[in-house]
């Protein structure tokens, strides 16, 4: 990895793949508290950076998606767990399946929804586009400019 640095990955699949039935709701809220959990304690293992493939504002997006509501605890934690900035993927990469992905055909409409969200809450994001290694370092590019690595404070 670029940045040398602790990561959290997508709890969610790890959760999901050990369930013998479809998801409830309330397995959101266990998705969102595994998360978070995952994420203090790599957070305490100290570092530069730490990265996390997901976070408390997919859990309520998902949870309203799917469900129509997002449990108050997730929202609570949106509101108090805050990130130094969020990478948003644009969607001009081609769907890849997979049995865990939902929406294949409403990617558009959900960047909207996440955009909206992020801009509404005044949270650090930049936008990613490109394909393979283009990605990567717009991805990159966008970081060091948030962080102004090589630059004065």
């Amino acid at each position: 990895m670029h940045y040398r640095c602790e990561w959290v990955p997508e709890y969610s699949r790890e959760y999901l793949a050990g369930l013998d039935r479809p998801y409830r709701q309330d397995d959101i809220l266990q998705i969102a508290r595994g998360q978070l959990s995952r994420e203090e304690k790599r957070f305490n293992a100290g570092g530069r950076f730490l990265f996390c493939d997901t976070e408390m504002l997919v859990c309520k997006i998902w949870s309203e998606e799917k469900f129509g509501h997002c449990h108050p605890w997730i929202l609570d934690k949106l509101d108090r767990h805050r990130y130094d900035l969020y990478l948003l993927c644009n969607t001009d990469i081609p769907w890849q399946a997979d049995p865990l992905r939902e929406n294949p055909h409403d990617r558009d409409r959900l960047f909207g929804v996440y955009l909206k969200e992020l801009t509404a809450r005044e949270f650090p994001f930049a936008v990613i586009s490109g394909t393979g290694k283009q990605r990567i370092d717009n991805a990159i590019r966008m970081i060091d400019r948030h962080f102004r690595f090589g630059q004065e404070k």
